[in-house]
């Protein structure tokens, strides 16, 4: 794995944490933040019997798994992404969620009080001067490139669809009792659409992946402000405010600096 973050035209360096928050009994959220493969996951866990733990944490080393075995088939990517790169690197993080979907699945079937568990994930992974995104879900992605911060990711949410319809606003959407409802998850079926996507690099850029125990606690101009901080402070800051809240949710974040 040393080829590639050798070969990488800008370093990268992460800090990620989690935190169970104030009215859990348990963390049902999981997170992988590794530098040298340039490969960060959040997932959400969902599901009785602890089976949210179970699905959040197999989804994360599932993907890693697979992400390994895949960029190991790949062309060395030092520089600018081709478009044949692109799709080839949407292939691996499409295919390694999907891979993580049927595991989860199929731990589900084998074990009827975990039947139905499933997991959000949102997952980044940085080639050459582009990051890959793959999104199932309401967890997040955020791009910070300056003073602006941008969501890349599409929350896979009732809510999210009907803003998308324009049927609410975005404030209606925050005040309702059905902004939790998910319409895609990870493992409670066999098979799930993948939404991915991909980002041009600069030096400087900055992004910040999160449970929706976070981003469903902060408006985007609050988490801006936080993230003017070094990763570590501005992550141990996130949970800070959002227990201070009352930490309703369990809280994970990943700030990932590139150059």
């Amino acid at each position: 794995m040393g080829q590639f973050s050798d070969a990488r035209p800008f370093p990268l360096s992460s800090f990620g944490g989690t935190d169970v928050g104030k009215r859990r009994t348990s963390n049902e959220d999981a997170f992988l933040a590794n530098d040298e493969l340039g490969l960060y996951v959040v997932a959400d866990g969902m599901g009785g019997h602890a089976a949210g733990e179970v699905a959040s944490e197999e989804a994360v080393d599932t993907i890693f798994g697979m992400v390994s075995r895949g960029l190991r088939a790949l062309p060395q990517i030092v520089g600018h992404m081709t478009e044949e790169h692109a799709r080839a690197a949407s292939r691996v993080i499409e295919g390694a969620v999907q891979a993580a979907t049927y595991m989860v699945f199929a731990l589900g079937e084998l074990d009827r009080e975990k039947s139905g568990m499933g997991t959000t994930i949102s997952a980044l992974l940085v080639l050459g001067d582009y990051a890959v995104t793959a999104q199932v879900g309401d967890s997040r992605i955020y791009h910070v490139r300056g003073d602006d911060i941008v969501q890349i990711t599409e929350d896979h949410t009732l809510i999210g669809w009907q803003i998308k319809q324009g049927l609410i606003t975005a404030d209606e959407g925050r005040r309702s009792p059905h902004r939790n409802v998910i319409t895609r998850a990870v493992g409670n079926r066999d098979y799930v659409e993948v939404d991915t996507g991909l980002v041009p690099l600069s030096s400087g850029d900055r992004f910040l992946l999160c449970s929706d125990g976070l981003h469903g606690f902060m408006r985007t101009e609050e988490m801006s402000a936080v993230l003017r901080l070094e990763r570590e402070p501005a992550v141990q800051k996130f949970i800070d405010v959002v227990n201070h809240r009352g930490g309703r949710d369990n809280i994970t974040a990943i700030v990932v600096d590139v150059g």
